[in-house]
């Protein structure tokens, strides 16, 4: 057994190095890590397991990011947009069901007519369910007047990955243009936070070209923007994207699976009350990846909820799953597995997170 592994996590905080050495660990090793970032866990955060009804009302997107697979240019997608009354049925289903909040995520657009639509269903649905529910967005890069009405209109989470913080590897995985900005993409993440949301990035991991040493600079990039939550999982290809042409290059899916969890178990270590969700992507690896993730160091978990005939067209990676189920059988199977991970499932709660709280204290400290 490597005694610097054991050194290192005896500490609560890890210098770059020290992330690449605890990524390069071996399944033995990594278990001492695993431990670490659980016994956090469960001194910081419980074993409460909170559900974010998940509602993809839209898979309409003006990018053309080059690993997605709603992209622009992607003339096979079935495009869609739910109507207003769907999206709301829903929303209240979540409510009805105790989940104590949802995520409306679409694709990235930006006009004048999404804007009001979207702050026209945020105060429809604020005003079916009350203060008390979480209503998380994840509608992309927006301008901050956009950003300041959804928020005073009931959004109070914002869901933005950057996908990676390194600016070399983001050219990479996007077009050269202005509507793929590597600074907008980090302007935007500020701007949220200043307005006053609960903030949250992500990136994926085992990216084409991607190195252990940029996976650590996310994390570090990620612990500086003082995140209150975020999302990580393994990159998944999808056949009808650029960087499919990169397969060859990639290292096997397990082994992206194994890198996730390391990554997921450091974040927990180094930023221990945020909000960590359990990715569905990592389910597409291994059938209880999901419960990997939340025995190791997540704490959320996102049933879909969107209406099931609409799933199999928000694809954003081969083999996603769960896109046969109904919202009932996908609640069902929700709670068995957050069980079978001895996760307490935390129904009715908004689940705020508690860095986020924190986060605020201090700011109207510093106000006062």
């Amino acid at each position: 057994m490597n005694t610097s592994i054991k050194n290192i996590l005896q500490n609560n905080d890890f210098s770059k190095d020290d992330i690449i050495e605890l990524l390069y660990t071996s399944q033995s090793e990594a278990k001492l890590l695993y431990q670490k970032a659980k016994e956090v866990k469960s001194y910081q955060i419980g074993d409460k397991v909170y559900l974010r009804g998940l509602i993809e009302f839209s898979n309409l997107c003006a990018k053309d990011c080059f690993y997605c697979g709603i992209r622009k240019s992607n003339k096979n997608v079935q495009r869609y947009s739910l109507s207003d009354r769907e999206i709301i049925q829903a929303a209240k289903f979540a409510f009805d069901e105790h989940y104590g909040s949802i995520v409306l995520q679409s694709g990235e657009v930006k006009s004048r007519e999404f804007e009001n639509r979207v702050d026209r269903l945020l105060k429809q649905i604020r005003k079916i369910t009350g203060n008390n529910f979480g209503i998380t967005l994840s509608c992309g890069e927006q301008n901050e007047s956009t950003y300041s009405r959804w928020f005073e209109s009931g959004a109070n989470r914002y869901l933005l990955r950057i996908e990676t913080s390194n600016k070399e590897l983001y050219k990479q995985i996007h077009p050269n243009n202005s509507l793929h900005s590597f600074q907008k993409r980090i302007e935007s993440l500020r701007v949220l936070k200043n307005i006053g949301y609960q903030v949250g990035t992500g990136v994926m991991v085992g990216l084409p070209g991607q190195t252990l040493s940029h996976i650590a600079g996310d994390i570090l990039f990620m612990k500086a923007l003082d995140i209150d939550m975020c999302g990580i999982g393994p990159y998944i290809e999808h056949k009808e994207t650029p960087l499919f042409e990169q397969r060859s290059t990639l290292m096997p899916l397990n082994a992206r699976f194994e890198l996730t969890l390391k990554v997921l178990a450091i974040i927990r270590i180094m930023m221990k009350d945020i909000n960590i969700a359990a990715s569905t992507a990592l389910q597409s690896i291994d059938k209880l990846g999901r419960e990997k993730a939340i025995q190791v160091a997540a704490n959320v978990f996102m049933p879909n909820i969107t209406p099931q005939s609409y799933r199999k067209n928000y694809n954003l990676y081969d083999n996603k799953p769960c896109i046969a189920e109904s919202p009932v059988e996908c609640q069902s199977c929700t709670v068995a597995r957050i069980n079978l991970a001895n996760g307490k499932v935390a129904f009715g709660e908004a689940g705020d997170a508690k860095h986020y709280l924190h986060r605020m204290n201090r700011r109207n400290e510093i106000l006062i």
